[in-house]
């Protein structure tokens, strides 16, 4: 025991209890900084996929990329050969003006048809006057047969009358038949060109979809296809990772969940380089797992296990995390990341 330690015996005894108050106060602020801002390691680099599958089958003569390049929207992908949907295109616009020049030819008949169906209609109402008025002179004759006053001869020309207006006015309703028909005649060629013209917007679309092109800025991967390769709309030609929007898919505890909700502030590392840290913040928070142990229903009944598990191990969540400036350089689909929640913090 040194001289000041026998001076001075309280010195000694005070060491132990300062050092259980700074254990204490290491331990409790552990568990605060666990509680306020609860971290994990069990993440993971995630971003929105799209499968580039063509509109239209065909067989590739140009393919414009190679596997992970970056490409911008509208970027041409690959080219499909397009010569046989140039060519349907061809043979619809040559129906086309076949058409337009039937329809043409049509359309003077019709206008003649439709002058001779206003002559028409006017025979039709000279006849239908003849009729009416034969029919008129009959009844007014036939009376006076009986009484003296119309001889046998007269009432029989004017039933003869009579039945000649009636045929004329009968062949003319047929003439005007017939001219109406001819009319509308140029309706069906008309609507025979609303189906090329849809024909051709249709061939159109198809040539366009020939040149395959980027929906966004993004990452091509797993291409493993070449020039020649016969492709279709029932098969994927690779996969383009969304390199504008990234995320981050962390696991938290049910225990660390308390106050999260979408917005809440938090940090990001990439395991690729931990010296750098991501702002960002909580997008959704996953409503359910499928759990791997507990009951489950078989035949309509529960099965509960018979082992019984002393240590509880808490469920675990997936929280989906945007990153607002994410590099992207570093960010890959799957890389190994860390969240910190910022609990009670929102941007």
């Amino acid at each position: 025991m040194t001289e000041s330690d026998r001076k001075n015996p309280k010195k000694k005894s005070l060491f132990p209890l300062v050092l259980v108050l700074l254990a204490i106060g290491a331990v409790t602020y552990a568990i605060w900084r666990t509680e306020t801002s609860p971290r994990t390691d069990d993440a993971y680099a995630f971003a929105d996929t799209v499968s580039i599958v063509p509109e239209v089958s065909g067989r590739i003569i140009e393919m414009k990329v190679r596997d992970n390049q970056l490409v911008k929207p509208g970027d041409v992908l690959f080219q499909i050969d397009p010569r046989p949907f140039e060519a349907a295109l061809n043979v619809s616009k040559n129906q086309l003006l076949v058409l337009d020049k039937q329809i043409e030819l049509t359309q003077r008949s019709v206008n003649a048809q439709a002058l001779n169906a206003r002559s028409v209609n006017a025979n039709v109402e000279a006849a239908r006057a003849n009729a009416q008025q034969a029919a008129d002179s009959l009844k007014r004759i036939e009376p006076l047969l009986g009484q003296g006053f119309a001889s046998a001869e007269e009432v029989d020309r004017a039933r003869t009358a009579q039945k000649a207006s009636q045929a004329q006015l009968q062949a003319a309703l047929l003439q005007g038949q017939t001219a109406v028909a001819g009319i509308q005649g140029v309706d069906a060629i008309i609507a025979q060109k609303s189906v090329i013209e849809a024909q051709m917007e249709a061939e159109s679309l198809r040539l366009e979809y020939a040149t395959v092109t980027a929906p966004f800025m993004g990452r091509v991967t797993s291409l493993d296809t070449k020039v020649g390769q016969y492709v279709s709309p029932a098969k994927a030609v690779f996969t383009l990772i969304d390199a504008e929007e990234w995320y981050v898919m962390a696991n938290f505890r049910e225990g660390d969940l308390k106050d999260v909700r979408p917005g809440t502030r938090a940090t990001v590392y990439l395991l690729s380089d931990t010296k750098r840290t991501y702002e960002a913040e909580v997008d959704s928070i996953a409503w359910g797992v499928n759990p791997s142990e507990g009951n489950s229903l078989l035949g309509g009944l529960p099965r509960v296990s018979k082992s019984i598990n002393w240590v509880h191990v808490s469920q675990r969540f997936p929280v989906k995390v945007k990153v607002l400036e994410p590099d992207p350089e570093l960010f890959r689909l799957g890389a190994s990341a860390t969240v910190i929640l910022h609990k009670n913090s929102a941007r």
